[in-house]
């Protein structure tokens, strides 16, 4: 069956980084797109990022681009997301998505709170 495993999520300070990952298994992950989402406390989810089957192109919210960088390595199944000069705004679960938000298919979440 479909598996998405998050992890890297932690406490950052603002202007800091983390890399979250998300180990996937069940499927053909080198022929599927994924994405990145993210829901902060008391708000709705939020789409982040995303990227083509074979890591040709990607793609971000406005709210992260120039910050985060998405990136997989099919050879190992594993999807990424490098978070750099964080904001207290990041804090959120975040989720590694099969394909687009309208799939049936996601991790259980990892968090990341960004304080001081």
């Amino acid at each position: 069956q479909v598996q998405l495993v998050e992890s890297g999520g932690g406490l950052a300070q603002p202007g800091g980084s983390l890399r979250l990952s998300c180990a996937a298994s069940g499927f053909a992950f080198s022929v599927w797109a994924m994405s990145w989402a993210r829901q902060a406390p008391g708000k709705g989810l939020e789409w982040v990022s995303g990227i083509y089957s074979d890591g040709s192109d990607a793609f971000y919210s406005d709210s992260v681009k120039d910050r985060f960088t998405i990136s997989r390595d099919n050879a190992k199944n594993t999807l990424y997301l490098q978070m750099n000069s964080l904001k207290p705004e990041d804090t959120a679960m975040y989720y590694c998505v099969k394909g687009t938000l309208s799939s049936q298919y996601w991790g259980q979440g990892t968090q990341v709170t960004v304080s001081s």
